[in-house]
């Protein structure tokens, strides 16, 4: 389980701190307010670019802990600029890295309760990872970049790959 999880949502976050920064610098050249693209959202009952950003960090840094058993970390939305976004995805990196192949064992089969709008909900280990967990992450990733490309960031399947 630790390496179907941790590499990629390492490469996920790291990706995710290379898009912010070209984003960045499209608005520094382009003379755009950041505010702008922070604050964006693809359709009015979507949410913006940062919770976009803040979701995918936390689905990312709250899979591993559920996975083996740990408490889960408490990141406050508090981020206002892309600086403060790249100190999230900073932190989730860090947090995730503290994970070792053995904090894994047994986590395939570890039963996992969420609660959702609908009930809780519990399965294995491994049904939460891949049918919920790693789909959340991908999903608030792919929104966020879907964001800056609609907003003309140059950005390629590299970028989005972490390539």
């Amino acid at each position: 389980m630790y390496d179907f999880i941790l590499p990629p949502l390492q490469q996920t976050l790291g990706a995710l701190s290379k898009i912010l920064t070209k984003a960045e610098a499209h608005c520094d050249t382009r003379k755009i307010d950041p505010e702008a693209i922070l604050k964006f959202r693809l359709y009015p009952d979507m949410l913006n670019f940062t919770k976009q950003v803040q979701l995918t960090c936390d689905f990312a840094a709250r899979m591993p802990p559920r996975l083996t058993g740990r408490d889960l970390p408490s990141f406050p939305d508090t981020e206002t600029s892309f600086a403060e976004l790249q100190a999230r995805i900073t932190k989730a990196l860090d947090y995730i890295s503290g994970f070792t192949a053995a904090d894994f064992d047994g986590a395939a089969e570890r039963k996992i309760t969420i609660s959702l709008r609908t009930g809780d909900m519990t399965m294995s280990g491994q049904q939460f990872a891949a049918q919920y967990a790693i789909p959340q992450v991908y999903f608030h990733m792919t929104t966020a970049y879907d964001i800056l490309r609609h907003n003309g960031v140059e950005l390629g399947k590299r970028d989005y790959m972490g390539a």
